[in-house]
């Protein structure tokens, strides 16, 4: 019988100090969560995503502090999107900095 390790969140990764990886990712909104029109965008399927601007990241992330501009109305999925958890340890890369 084989069990399943459960991964436990990296404790030295913090947003502070990880340059918006995670803002960089194609997020799909499947739930209302209040995410103002004007950071919204739909394809030709009429499927909803976060806008990007052209330099890739989220439209809704402040490129001066690169923190949620609308973190209290942020999307289902950056909410679980786990803070040093795999999915961010996989977007950081195995040289991005830590605290």
């Amino acid at each position: 019988m084989m069990i399943d390790a459960i991964t436990l969140p990296d404790p030295s990764i913090s947003c502070t100090s990880c340059q918006a990886c995670c803002c960089r990712l194609e997020v799909m909104l499947i739930t209302e969560t209040g995410v103002p029109e004007r950071f919204i965008e739909t394809d030709h399927w009429g499927g909803r995503t976060m806008a990007r601007l052209d330099d890739g990241w989220c439209a809704a992330l402040d490129r001066n502090t690169l923190s949620c501009s609308i973190y209290e109305k942020r999307p289902l999925i950056c909410r679980e999107f786990e803070m040093g958890g795999y999915e961010c340890k996989v977007e950081r890369g195995p040289d991005a900095p830590v605290m």
